[in-house]
C-alpha cells in the first residue's frame, strides 16, 4: 500500500494519501482546501542497510576516490560523507571545527610561504 503525495495547484498545500485502491486516486481532495486540482509528487525513497552493509560500502576502495589527506578540505568533505553514510548527524560543531582547521591550514601555508621567501 504506497503513500502517495499530492501538491495542490490551488493552495499550494503538500498532501500525502494511503491508497488501498487505485480507483480512489482520481476521488482525491487536498487536505487544506478540498478542491481536486491536485499534481503528483515524486518522493524520494530510501533502502534500508544494515550496520555491516554500510562499513562494507565505506571499506571499499572507490570511496576514498578523491579523497587528498593533505587537504583539509578535502578531508572535512570525506569526514561529513563517513558521518552521513553511518546515519550520524555530524552537527554544526563538527563544522566549526573543519573550518577551524582549514582556516589554520590556510593560515600556516601563508606563514610557511612567507618563510621560504626570505
Amino acid at each position: 500500500m504506497p503513500i502517495y503525495e499530492y501538491r495542490c495547484k490551488d493552495c499550494g498545500k503538500k498532501s500525502s494519501f494511503l491508497i488501498y485502491d487505485k480507483g480512489l486516486l482520481e476521488h482525491l481532495k487536498c487536505k487544506k482546501c478540498g478542491k481536486s486540482n491536485l499534481v503528483r509528487l515524486y518522493s524520494r525513497f530510501s533502502a534500508v542497510r544494515s550496520e555491516d552493509s554500510r562499513l562494507e560500502r565505506l571499506a571499499d576502495p572507490s570511496s576514498l576516490a578523491g579523497l587528498d589527506e593533505n587537504d583539509p578540505k578535502s578531508v572535512a568533505k570525506w569526514m561529513k560523507k563517513l558521518g552521513k553514510e553511518m546515519g550520524e548527524d555530524v552537527g554544526p560543531d563538527f563544522d566549526e571545527e573543519v573550518e577551524k582547521a582549514i582556516e589554520e591550514e590556510a593560515t600556516s601555508s601563508g606563514e610557511q610561504a612567507d618563510s621560504d621567501e626570505l
